[in-house]
Protein backbone atom coordinates (compact mmCIF):
# COMPACT_ATOMS: atom_id res chain seq x y z
CA UNK A 1 0.00 0.00 0.00
CA UNK A 2 1.59 3.63 -0.74
CA UNK A 3 0.64 7.10 -0.37
CA UNK A 4 -1.05 8.88 -3.28
CA UNK A 5 1.78 11.06 -4.70
CA UNK A 6 -1.09 14.32 -4.87
CA UNK A 7 -2.38 13.67 -1.62
CA UNK A 8 -0.41 16.66 0.72
CA UNK A 9 -1.24 18.78 -2.04
CA UNK A 10 -4.55 18.25 -2.41
CA UNK A 11 -5.32 18.66 1.08
CA UNK A 12 -3.53 22.27 0.93
CA UNK A 13 -5.45 22.93 -2.14
CA UNK A 14 -9.48 21.86 -0.74
CA UNK A 15 -8.17 23.48 2.59
CA UNK A 16 -8.40 26.58 0.86
CA UNK A 17 -10.98 26.36 -1.60
CA UNK A 18 -13.60 24.84 1.30
CA UNK A 19 -13.60 26.32 4.92
CA UNK A 20 -15.77 22.77 6.06
CA UNK A 21 -13.99 20.44 4.17
CA UNK A 22 -10.74 22.08 5.67
CA UNK A 23 -12.03 21.41 9.28
CA UNK A 24 -12.72 18.09 8.22
CA UNK A 25 -9.17 17.20 6.98
CA UNK A 26 -7.72 18.60 9.93
CA UNK A 27 -9.89 16.42 12.04
CA UNK A 28 -8.79 13.12 10.57
CA UNK A 29 -5.25 11.84 10.05
CA UNK A 30 -4.37 9.10 7.72
CA UNK A 31 -5.14 9.22 3.87
CA UNK A 32 -6.30 6.53 1.00
CA UNK A 33 -3.95 3.88 0.65
CA UNK A 34 -4.34 1.62 -2.67
CA UNK A 35 -3.40 -2.22 -3.45
CA UNK A 36 -1.60 -2.60 -6.54
CA UNK A 37 -3.39 -5.74 -7.27
CA UNK A 38 -6.19 -4.98 -9.99
CA UNK A 39 -8.40 -8.19 -9.28
CA UNK A 40 -8.12 -8.24 -5.56
CA UNK A 41 -9.85 -4.26 -5.76
CA UNK A 42 -12.36 -5.01 -8.27
CA UNK A 43 -13.19 -8.32 -6.41
CA UNK A 44 -13.68 -6.37 -2.98
CA UNK A 45 -15.82 -3.29 -5.03
CA UNK A 46 -17.65 -5.69 -6.15
CA UNK A 47 -18.57 -7.73 -2.71
CA UNK A 48 -19.65 -4.00 -1.58
CA UNK A 49 -21.90 -3.08 -3.98
CA UNK A 50 -25.10 -1.90 -2.27
CA UNK A 51 -24.76 -3.44 1.31
CA UNK A 52 -23.16 -1.90 4.21
CA UNK A 53 -19.39 -1.43 5.16
CA UNK A 54 -19.98 -4.04 7.95
CA UNK A 55 -21.65 -7.05 5.88
CA UNK A 56 -19.28 -6.48 3.02
CA UNK A 57 -16.04 -6.81 5.59
CA UNK A 58 -17.77 -10.05 6.93
CA UNK A 59 -18.54 -11.41 3.04
CA UNK A 60 -14.85 -11.09 2.51
CA UNK A 61 -12.93 -12.16 5.32
CA UNK A 62 -15.51 -15.36 4.74
CA UNK A 63 -13.82 -15.09 1.36
CA UNK A 64 -10.18 -14.75 2.01
CA UNK A 65 -9.77 -17.55 4.20
CA UNK A 66 -11.65 -19.63 1.86
CA UNK A 67 -9.19 -18.17 -0.94
CA UNK A 68 -6.39 -18.21 1.09
CA UNK A 69 -5.13 -15.22 -1.47
CA UNK A 70 -7.53 -13.49 -3.87
CA UNK A 71 -6.35 -14.51 -7.22
CA UNK A 72 -8.08 -14.91 -10.28
CA UNK A 73 -7.00 -18.66 -10.76
CA UNK A 74 -7.68 -19.00 -7.09
CA UNK A 75 -11.40 -18.02 -6.97
CA UNK A 76 -11.48 -19.92 -10.62
CA UNK A 77 -10.91 -23.30 -9.00
CA UNK A 78 -13.51 -22.99 -5.78
CA UNK A 79 -16.96 -24.06 -6.69
CA UNK A 80 -20.36 -21.68 -6.47
CA UNK A 81 -21.63 -23.46 -3.54
CA UNK A 82 -18.38 -22.39 -1.65
CA UNK A 83 -18.56 -18.87 -2.45
CA UNK A 84 -22.13 -18.59 -1.38
CA UNK A 85 -20.96 -20.24 1.71
CA UNK A 86 -18.76 -17.24 2.21
CA UNK A 87 -22.37 -14.88 2.40
CA UNK A 88 -22.37 -14.21 -1.63
CA UNK A 89 -25.17 -13.72 -3.53
CA UNK A 90 -25.81 -16.00 -6.69
CA UNK A 91 -25.49 -12.79 -8.74
CA UNK A 92 -22.26 -11.72 -7.28
CA UNK A 93 -20.78 -15.10 -7.18
CA UNK A 94 -21.42 -15.33 -10.55
CA UNK A 95 -19.74 -11.72 -11.16
CA UNK A 96 -16.48 -13.09 -9.21
CA UNK A 97 -16.38 -15.97 -11.76
CA UNK A 98 -16.79 -13.99 -14.97
CA UNK A 99 -14.20 -11.43 -14.00
CA UNK A 100 -11.51 -14.74 -12.97
CA UNK A 101 -12.39 -16.20 -15.67
CA UNK A 102 -11.88 -12.54 -18.04
CA UNK A 103 -8.16 -12.38 -16.63
CA UNK A 104 -7.46 -15.57 -16.62
CA UNK A 105 -8.37 -15.65 -20.92
CA UNK A 106 -6.75 -12.01 -21.09
CA UNK A 107 -10.01 -10.46 -22.27
CA UNK A 108 -9.53 -7.78 -19.57
CA UNK A 109 -6.26 -5.93 -19.90
CA UNK A 110 -5.37 -3.59 -16.82
CA UNK A 111 -2.32 -2.29 -19.16
CA UNK A 112 -4.23 -0.61 -21.20
CA UNK A 113 -5.74 1.40 -18.46
CA UNK A 114 -2.75 3.95 -18.40
CA UNK A 115 -3.47 5.45 -21.76
CA UNK A 116 -7.15 6.25 -20.72
CA UNK A 117 -8.90 8.87 -19.01
CA UNK A 118 -11.15 8.71 -16.34
CA UNK A 119 -14.56 8.65 -18.07
CA UNK A 120 -12.91 5.68 -21.03
CA UNK A 121 -11.80 3.78 -18.03
CA UNK A 122 -15.45 3.19 -16.32
CA UNK A 123 -16.69 2.09 -19.51
CA UNK A 124 -13.62 -0.29 -20.32
CA UNK A 125 -14.46 -1.75 -17.26
CA UNK A 126 -17.95 -1.97 -17.21
CA UNK A 127 -17.97 -4.26 -20.32
CA UNK A 128 -17.10 -7.06 -17.35
CA UNK A 129 -20.50 -8.42 -16.32
CA UNK A 130 -21.31 -6.87 -12.73
CA UNK A 131 -19.10 -3.90 -13.14
CA UNK A 132 -21.21 -0.85 -12.93
CA UNK A 133 -20.41 2.97 -12.94
CA UNK A 134 -19.81 2.53 -8.55
CA UNK A 135 -17.24 -0.14 -8.79
CA UNK A 136 -15.64 1.03 -11.55
CA UNK A 137 -15.10 4.92 -9.81
CA UNK A 138 -14.23 2.58 -6.37
CA UNK A 139 -11.31 0.99 -8.84
CA UNK A 140 -9.56 4.29 -10.43
CA UNK A 141 -9.68 5.55 -6.44
CA UNK A 142 -8.54 2.42 -4.93
CA UNK A 143 -6.50 0.62 -7.34
CA UNK A 144 -5.22 3.02 -9.73
CA UNK A 145 -4.28 6.17 -7.66
CA UNK A 146 -6.78 8.48 -9.92
CA UNK A 147 -7.46 12.19 -7.91
CA UNK A 148 -10.52 13.64 -9.18
CA UNK A 149 -13.29 10.93 -9.35
CA UNK A 150 -16.63 11.98 -7.71
CA UNK A 151 -18.49 8.90 -6.89
CA UNK A 152 -22.03 10.61 -6.61
CA UNK A 153 -23.83 7.01 -6.60
CA UNK A 154 -21.73 6.57 -3.38
CA UNK A 155 -24.65 6.62 -0.37
CA UNK A 156 -21.45 7.27 1.98
CA UNK A 157 -20.02 10.67 0.33
CA UNK A 158 -24.12 11.57 0.02
CA UNK A 159 -25.05 11.25 3.02
CA UNK A 160 -21.41 12.83 4.69
CA UNK A 161 -22.30 15.55 2.00
CA UNK A 162 -26.06 16.14 3.65
CA UNK A 163 -24.33 16.38 7.57
CA UNK A 164 -21.42 18.51 6.69
CA UNK A 165 -23.41 20.75 4.89
CA UNK A 166 -26.76 21.19 6.31
CA UNK A 167 -28.40 20.14 2.92
CA UNK A 168 -31.23 17.58 2.83
CA UNK A 169 -30.42 13.91 1.87
CA UNK A 170 -30.07 13.17 -0.80
CA UNK A 171 -27.83 16.10 -2.74
CA UNK A 172 -29.59 17.58 -5.41
CA UNK A 173 -27.90 17.00 -9.02
CA UNK A 174 -27.55 20.45 -9.01
CA UNK A 175 -25.64 20.80 -5.49
CA UNK A 176 -23.56 17.89 -6.48
CA UNK A 177 -22.04 19.84 -9.63
CA UNK A 178 -21.61 22.76 -7.45
CA UNK A 179 -19.34 19.98 -4.77
CA UNK A 180 -17.67 18.61 -8.31
CA UNK A 181 -16.66 21.96 -9.74
CA UNK A 182 -15.49 23.55 -5.87
CA UNK A 183 -13.13 20.37 -5.15
CA UNK A 184 -11.65 19.62 -8.89
CA UNK A 185 -9.36 18.54 -9.62
CA UNK A 186 -8.97 16.65 -6.26
CA UNK A 187 -12.28 14.68 -6.25
CA UNK A 188 -10.78 11.65 -4.84
CA UNK A 189 -9.37 13.27 -1.75
CA UNK A 190 -12.51 15.36 -0.82
CA UNK A 191 -14.96 11.77 -1.31
CA UNK A 192 -12.19 10.40 1.61
CA UNK A 193 -12.27 12.92 4.00
CA UNK A 194 -16.01 13.10 3.74
CA UNK A 195 -16.38 9.11 4.57
CA UNK A 196 -13.81 9.45 7.09
CA UNK A 197 -16.19 12.15 8.58
CA UNK A 198 -18.53 9.56 9.18
CA UNK A 199 -16.95 6.60 9.65
CA UNK A 200 -13.95 6.15 12.01
CA UNK A 201 -12.77 3.56 9.43
CA UNK A 202 -10.75 4.30 6.41
CA UNK A 203 -12.68 2.68 3.41
CA UNK A 204 -10.44 0.20 1.73
CA UNK A 205 -11.41 -1.79 -1.20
Amino acid sequence: MKKPIYWERAKKYLSQKDTKLSKIIQSHEGCLTTKSDPFYSLCKSIIGQQISVKAADSVWNKLTKKCKRISPKRINELKKTDLLICGLSRQKAEYLRVLSDNFLNKSFNVSRLKTMGDEEVVKYLCKNKGIGIWTAEMFLIFNQNRPNIFPEQDIGLLKAISKSYKIDYPPTAEQLRKFKKKWDPYCSVATWYLWRSIDPVPVKY
